[in-house]
């Protein structure tokens, strides 16, 4: 190519051309388009009477990061070419939480430092100082390894013949009691660990369940947690003594070979439990012990909450639910991830679904979409 020629057209001109940064850019495109956010949450504990609404996602490479949803909104709307396209946004502050996935993450609320909790593949539990990662003033293209956590918890190992210790297992959910200072962790060995948040020690183990565990949810007036694992079964345990006091049979329909519950949630009130599973959702009275309905969906559950006394479900379609606790189906949005991990509600009505493809789908009370978007994450 002639020199006269390349000023007449730059964008034809090879002289600068650089492979090894369109290399990084295919593989970035890559990462993005098959990462997975397992949680995203709405940070819902501020005093201050008109805050912007934040919230935190635990991504599948291992990364936490923190979003102001009115910044979510203004990169959204500033793409109007692409209506259909999620915005790619840059978080407040991103950190390299674990090795391997962070599986889900939770607010510990404190008035003077509310810490954000995480655990992952890695087996590790970390605390993190929320408004350390709200003011973070380093630049985003250095964050990553810039904060310590306040907080590093690892889940024990098991000792074998000889002295051999087994792997350390993973830490798929966890689960905050404020009022005992303690949080849950449902793990990958079949056991569930109570830590307490002030000491950092293990107080309490829950052994019965003969698979790794999915999930795991707080009943606090009771002193008890609820778990839900892969071999089929929700189980009920004394937080006073670590022993299970009821086994819960949440999966009726015997068409399915392989059968699990992926999520329990329970009410304000602590008197309903519902259960999300590998073929639809059950709720449970926590009173009378009695199954209130089975619904069997088109695909499996993978979250649920109760706001008030409906339940919001998503699973491994982009579809969010809502049920009465009949189990009447009252909507059905559809959401963009095509696979959702992870439902949050905040006060004010707004849900966040988050997913594969590493998306979050903000709706409104109203069933709009508000916004779509997708975390940069760390540029590894």
């Amino acid at each position: 190519m002639s020199a006269a020629t390349a000023q007449a057209h730059p964008a034809m001109d090879a002289r600068g051309w650089d492979e090894a940064a369109y290399r990084r850019g295919i593989l970035r495109g890559r990462d993005l388009s098959c990462r997975t956010l397992f949680r995203a949450v709405f940070f819902d504990h501020s005093d201050e009477p008109d805050p912007d609404v934040l919230l935190a996602a635990a991504s599948s490479d291992g990364s936490l990061a923190s979003f102001s949803l009115s910044s979510c909104i203004s990169s959204a709307t500033a793409t109007p070419s692409q209506p259909d396209a999620a915005a790619l946004v840059d978080p407040v502050c991103i950190v390299q939480a674990h090795r391997g996935p962070a599986y889900d993450v939770r607010f510990y609320p404190d008035p003077q430092q509310p810490l954000l909790f995480s655990c992952g593949d890695d087996g590790r539990i970390r605390g993190w100082r929320w408004h350390e990662m709200q003011s973070c003033l380093v630049p985003l293209s250095l964050q990553g390894d810039h904060l310590e956590p306040a907080l590093d918890l690892v889940n024990p190992q098991h000792e074998g013949p000889w002295g051999a210790r087994s792997p350390i297992p993973e830490n798929n959910a966890i689960a905050i009691n404020k009022q005992e200072g303690s949080i849950f962790a449902a793990a990958g060995d079949a056991c569930a660990y109570c830590w307490d948040v002030e000491s950092g020690k293990c107080k309490m183990t829950f052994k019965g369940h003969t698979d790794y565990l999915h999930s795991i949810a707080v009943r606090e007036a009771n002193r008890q947690v609820v778990t839900g694992s892969e071999d089929g079964t929700a189980r009920i345990w004394d937080c006073r003594g670590g022993k299970c006091t009821q086994v819960i049979h949440p999966v009726k329909n015997k068409a399915f070979k392989s059968s699990w519950v992926s999520c329990v949630a329970i009410d304000a009130s602590e008197s309903w439990l519902a259960c999300g599973t590998s073929s639809g959702v059950s709720v449970w009275s926590l009173l009378s012990n009695e199954c209130v309905f089975n619904l069997d969906c088109h695909a499996p559950v993978q979250d649920l909450l109760f706001d008030k006394n409906q339940i919001l479900a998503v699973g491994a379609e982009p579809v969010l639910s809502r049920f009465t606790i009949n189990g009447t189906v009252l909507s059905q949005i559809k959401c963009a991830p095509q696979s959702a991990f992870s439902v949050s509600i905040h006060s004010s009505g707004i849900a966040a679904v988050a997913g594969y493809g590493g998306l979050v789908d903000v709706i409104s009370e109203l069933g709009s979409h508000l916004c779509t978007f997708g975390s940069r994450g760390l540029d590894k």
